[in-house]
């Protein structure tokens, strides 16, 4: 614990707190019922930049400020690191150019810029910046700030462990950490072992940009052929050299986490404190989660650190079509049914009175048909299973898809397609229907209807609204119009006739 230890003093010296705040620890009232443990988070959400690289920043910058080493510094980074040595730049008086990805979220770009920061988009990831900003900073003489393999900025992170410490007067059993290049991990983890041994400490990444998952089991640093960068903030191929010679002296464990844990650990901390944090802000939330189910933890003081809330809001979008699959309360079919009227009817029936999220439906010229069907659950996999069972013994040919990227990214949103030639020589009705977002309300539609018609499309979406939108094709002449018009006025129901509209015919007729 030699390396480690040398860090306390560092870390108790810092000047973080010229700027940053000591962040508030938040039980997760929700979560801790539901998990019977007592679960917090660590709110750097609530620093002046919205996360927790400020301090880090700073510390280092203050430091060679007061030496009178530098005016100009340059930095890569992926947005928060960014933020933080901008805004530590302008109250020190620093010119500062940050290089970031190309990909970086527009907010923390503007942030950046806010602070009067020159901004480079360089690279398609952190690393071909890195590499850009290294050579930019030898040739123009500035003063690089590495994100996170620097002592003094792994000692600035490392505030956020003396805080925890000093704050909670409970025994803590486990700490979680995101990690990207390993700064905050290395800075926190180092004063919690040197202090107290006894506590837990755990990194958390993506299955995606697992770098120190790898460096652990190959017992060296490698770098990854490749990162995901839905937590952009945490898109690292390769650990960093002093923090991974920190963390490997005392790391209980690392925990990976899909994309779909990693939205639901967002929709967790939203019900749980009204903000939203940024992917990697929720990244140790989500292994917090996952550990503790594995290990059957009961009664324990668990802490997540929430590191960031640099959110683009259209990735919003996104998160909340991936929560309840996370939450494994949403499951996703692909589902063979006889082409013959009726059909429809009966397998709807079949799924009894379950939430329908989602439901594409297309007519076939085969005897067969492929339905598209999400139902969604209170009772996660237990009652997952159970429907795929029900449906089994019924006779129907299945496939889950819910770990299907291909399905879940693409499919669910491409499937129907023109309607086959024998429908197209019946006749084909088009309908907008609005349907009262309750349940039972696809049956009592498929049952006021009768058999009298059959149903050549169908397109739904739970979308969280009051009502739910639903597109459904009809094989019927134009000149039966009156009566399925008449039949749809008895349910109650609000429609539009759609048959002419000009995407209909552009892409489904």
């Amino acid at each position: 614990m030699n390396k480690s230890s040398k860090y306390v003093t560092k870390i108790r010296s810092t000047n973080v707190y010229d700027v940053a705040l000591k962040s508030p620890i938040t039980k997760a009232v929700g979560l801790s019922l539901q998990y019977e443990n007592n679960i917090l988070l660590k709110r750097e959400d609530m620093q002046p930049i919205f996360s927790f690289k400020l301090r880090g920043a700073y510390n280092k910058l203050s430091k060679l400020h007061k030496k009178g080493i530098t005016k100009s510094v340059i930095a890569a980074s992926a947005g928060n690191h960014a933020q933080g040595v901008a805004f530590a730049s302008l109250k020190l008086g620093i010119k500062s150019t940050i290089i970031m990805p190309v990909t970086t979220p527009s907010i923390k770009i503007n942030s950046v810029k806010r602070f009067g920061a020159k901004v480079i988009l360089q690279g398609d990831n952190f690393d071909e910046a890195f590499k850009f900003a290294k050579d930019l900073a030898k040739r123009s003489e500035a003063t690089f700030i590495h994100p996170y393999d620097d002592p003094d900025v792994i000692a600035g992170q490392g505030t956020i462990g003396m805080e925890i410490l000093d704050t909670l007067d409970s025994e803590i059993h486990a700490i979680f950490v995101p990690v990207g290049g390993g700064g905050l991990l290395a800075g926190v983890g180092a004063y919690i072992k040197s202090i107290n041994p006894k506590i837990k400490v755990y990194g958390v990444e993506p299955e995606d940009a697992a770098c120190l998952d790898a460096a652990i089991k190959a017992d060296k640093r490698v770098s990854l052929k490749e990162v995901g960068l839905f937590a952009d903030g945490v898109a690292v191929k390769q650990i960093g050299k002093t923090t991974y010679s920190l963390i490997k002296e005392w790391i209980d464990g690392v925990v990976t986490v899909s994309v779909d844990e990693i939205c639901a650990a967002v929709q967790d901390t939203f019900q749980e404190t009204r903000t939203i944090p940024e992917p990697a802000g929720a990244l140790a939330l989500a292994g917090l989660k996952k550990l503790t189910k594995k290990k059957g933890w009961k009664n324990r003081n668990l802490v997540a650190i929430n590191s960031g809330a640099n959110l683009n809001f259209d990735r919003l979008s996104h998160i909340v079509e991936r929560v309840q699959l996370g939450e494994n309360k949403e499951v996703l079919l692909s589902v063979r049914i006889p082409e013959e009227k009726g059909s429809f009817r009966k397998f709807c029936k079949s799924l009894g009175k379950r939430m329908i999220s989602e439901f594409n439906y297309r007519a076939d010229d085969k005897n067969e048909a492929n339905i598209f069907v999400a139902c969604r659950f209170n009772d996660g996999l237990k009652e997952k299973k159970a429907l795929l069972s029900d449906l089994r013994k019924k006779g129907y040919s299945l496939e889950d898809l819910s770990d299907n990227e291909v399905a879940k990214l693409h499919v669910k949103h491409m499937v129907g397609g023109r309607a086959p030639k024998k429908v197209i020589n019946k006749g084909e009705l088009l309908f907008r229907v609005r349907f009262p977002e309750k349940p039972g309300a696809l049956i009592n539609f498929l049952d006021k209807l009768s058999d009298s018609w059959n149903i050549t499309l169908f397109h739904y979406r739970n979308q969280g609204a009051a009502y739910g939108r639903v597109l459904v094709g009809f094989e019927a002449k134009p000149s039966q119009k009156g009566k399925l018009i008449k039949q749809l006025k008895e349910l109650e129901y609000p429609f539009w006739d759609e048959t002419g509209n000009p995407a209909y015919s552009a892409f489904l007729e």
